[in-house]
Parts: C-alpha cells; sequence; structure tokens
C-alpha cells in the first residue's frame, strides 16, 4: 500500500463528529419578579425563614447572573423602569412605562416599546399576569400597557382591552380595585360599563370565576391569595398547545422587615410548587428582581431569630425612620447594586456572568426562538 492510500484509509476511520443538537426551544415562560427582592433581601429571608443562609428554594438554581438594574439617565432604578427594561430589552426614564428613552414622564410620549408578553400575543400564545399588589401597578402594567407615567392607574387599565397585539392578555389577577374605579372614572368612564361593553367580566375574587372562562379578569380589594392565582391562571394558560407567557409578582419590599421577609419565603415556597407542576423540558423558568433595597445585615448570631428586637424596635420608633436591630439596618429606598437573576429549563444556561436587565428580555426570546422587530430600539 502506498503512503497516500496508507492515509486515506487512515482519515476514512477516524470518527465523524456529529452535527451539534438544535437548543431545545421554550414553549412556555415564567417570569418570577420579587419586586425589591434584591440580593440582601433573598440572604435575609433565607436566615429569617430557614436559619441558615442560601436555604430559598431559588437559591438552588443551576444558571444565574448578577444583572444590573440601572435605567436611561440615573444610576437608581424605580419599578416602571426596571420592568420595562426586562419585559422589553431597552432602558428608559423612571415612571415610564414600556415606552422608549426618549419619553418625558408625564408630559410627552417616547417610542411605544414591543413587550415579551406582545411578542406572545403576536404569535398566537396565551399569557397572563398576576400580582399581590395593584394590577395597574408598574410592575404588572409594564407588561402590557404603554404611558408616560405609572401613576396613571386608570388609563393603564384601559390598555387591556386595547391591545397592540393579538387578542391582548389573557389572565389578569391582582388588587388595586378601587384605585383603578377612581382612575378610570376619572377618563369619564365606568369600570363596570366598559367590562360589560368589552365582554370580559372584572371579578372581585378569585371564586368568581367560572371553571369554563379561558381569559379571566379578578381586581380585588382585599389582599389576593396569590398561589391561588397562579394555580387558577397556570390551568387555564397551558390549555393553549402554542404555549404561554406567564408574569408572576410578588411584593419583597421591607419597609417592615417582618412582612417583606415573609413574602419573600412565600414567593420561593410558590416557586417551588410550580417548578415541580410544569415541564421543565419545555418551560423556562425566570427569577429576578426589578431593583433592589437598603436592607443590610450588620450583626446577628446563629440560633438566633433574624428579627429579633423589632418589636420591641417599633414600639419606640416610627415607621418613618431606618430600622435598627441587632441583624439589620433596613431603610426606605432603592437601591443600585446589581441584582439575582437565576434560571431554569430551556435557555436558562444563558443566565450567567454580569448582564444589563435588558439582556433578559432577549434570553427569552431566544429560548422561544424569536427574533426582534428590526424597528425595536435597543441599548
Amino acid at each position: 500500500m502506498s503512503y497516500r492510500s496508507f492515509l486515506v484509509v487512515c482519515l476514512l476511520c477516524l470518527p465523524v463528529a456529529a452535527a451539534p443538537k438544535p437548543a431545545k426551544r421554550a414553549k412556555n415562560v415564567i417570569v418570577f419578579l420579587a419586586d425589591a427582592g434584591g440580593t440582601s433581601t433573598l440572604n435575609a429571608a433565607s436566615w429569617h425563614g430557614y436559619g441558615e443562609p442560601q436555604k430559598l428554594y431559588v437559591q438552588s438554581w443551576p444558571y444565574m447572573a448578577l444583572s444590573d438594574t440601572s435605567p436611561a439617565g440615573s444610576l437608581v432604578t424605580d419599578s416602571a423602569a426596571g420592568m420595562t427594561a426586562i419585559v422589553t430589552g431597552v432602558k428608559t426614564q423612571n415612571g415610564v412605562l414600556s415606552q422608549g428613552p426618549d419619553t418625558v414622564r408625564g408630559k410627552q410620549n417616547g417610542t411605544p416599546l414591543k413587550t415579551i408578553l406582545e411578542y406572545a400575543e403576536e404569535r398566537g400564545l396565551s399569557t397572563g399576569v398576576l400580582s399581590n399588589v395593584s394590577i395597574a401597578d408598574a410592575t404588572p402594567a409594564a407588561c402590557y400597557a404603554h404611558s408616560n407615567d405609572r401613576g396613571t392607574a386608570g388609563e393603564i387599565f384601559m390598555q387591556i382591552f386595547n391591545p397592540r397585539f393579538g387578542d391582548g392578555v389573557d389572565v389578569v389577577m391582582g388588587v388595586g380595585r378601587k384605585s383603578i374605579s377612581a382612575g378610570v372614572a376619572k377618563l369619564g368612564k365606568d369600570l363596570n360599563e366598559v367590562s360589560s361593553e368589552k365582554k370580559r367580566p372584572i371579578y372581585e375574587s378569585l371564586n368568581e370565576v367560572p371553571a369554563d372562562n379561558l381569559r379571566p379578569i379578578v381586581v380585588q380589594d382585599s389582599p389576593i391569595n396569590l398561589p391561588e392565582a397562579a394555580r387558577k391562571a397556570l390551568s387555564v394558560l397551558s390549555k393553549n398547545r402554542k404555549g404561554y407567557f406567564l408574569m408572576i409578582e410578588w411584593d419583597a419590599h421591607t419597609d417592615d422587615p417582618r412582612k417583606g421577609l415573609d413574602n419573600v419565603v412565600g414567593f420561593d415556597k410558590l416557586i417551588r410548587e410550580i417548578a415541580s407542576t410544569v415541564d421543565l423540558k419545555d418551560t423556562l423558568l425566570l427569577f429576578t428582581a426589578d431593583h433592589s433595597f437598603a436592607l443590610r445585615t450588620v450583626g446577628g448570631k446563629r440560633g438566633e431569630p433574624l428579627l429579633k428586637g423589632l418589636d420591641e424596635w417599633k414600639k419606640e420608633h416610627t415607621s418613618r425612620e431606618e430600622v435598627a436591630i441587632p441583624a439589620l439596618r433596613v431603610g426606605h429606598s432603592h437601591t443600585g447594586e446589581e441584582v439575582l437573576a437565576t434560571a431554569q429549563g430551556p435557555g436558562a444556561d444563558q443566565v450567567k456572568g454580569f448582564i444589563p436587565n435588558t439582556q433578559l428580555f432577549r434570553i427569552m426570546m431566544n429560548a422561544y426562538g424569536w427574533k426582534e422587530d428590526s424597528q425595536q430600539p435597543t441599548n
């Protein structure tokens, strides 16, 4: 055998590299948004709930990043600009909902930004927005509405009935009925009449929702049972064979440390429950916060309650003062440091390193396998 023939035989015997398998796409995406749930708050919630660090379920997820939350033109964000960045991929001004950085709050509309919920609606997926605060507040509103001022509850809520894409958000569950009704009245309309005209009842409690209503709106005045709302929403959204997008917000502000940290522990338990019921082969779960908060762990001892001394402190101080107990100092302001973003499911491996919050939008788009519109601004 000639040397050339020998080389040919050797090459033919080499193993052929298999073509890379296409990345698994997500059919569904669920965003869990802890409002003001920064890393210091998560750490404190673990100590508060379990007496040890890193015991929250979301702290066990395999893929994580630190997400910058700064808005356009400032160092510290509010929920409107923070959530706008997450759901549109564009940083904007504080107080602005899903409009571009060319917006002047309360004075001038800017470029409308297409949200991940609107991309889903355009493609025939089912969509849902849940919150334990007003459903017209900044975080949920940024998903379905566009406004130069987050404070216009009536105008914001009315956009549910006048969507830019598809038939609009399908499942809406939260609180704020009184303030939303008052906001709609300022527009010269009656909330009940609007509901009747649009043939979409606005239920006053979760218990009123009929089992066959696939597009329920629930706006309560009393606190909402968010786990129950999430179960109802998922039972509806999962009926769509094309998939769904769902955002669940749970308030994690710690102005009242016990209430705030209890909320984080409760939210984490709900996330664990949902993760155990959905199919992680086709569902991307993404947990993050819109901004951090002025909570610092400054002391404390193992085996002692994290909130030791809080009740005594409350008796001697006003709610406007910085909370000062042996383990914690808690102010009343948002802060600008990076927040945790963590994920599991299709596309979760892209959640890594130090990233801007705008990247979370692109991670979700890539997980679905969707391309951004060319006219959408980027930053």
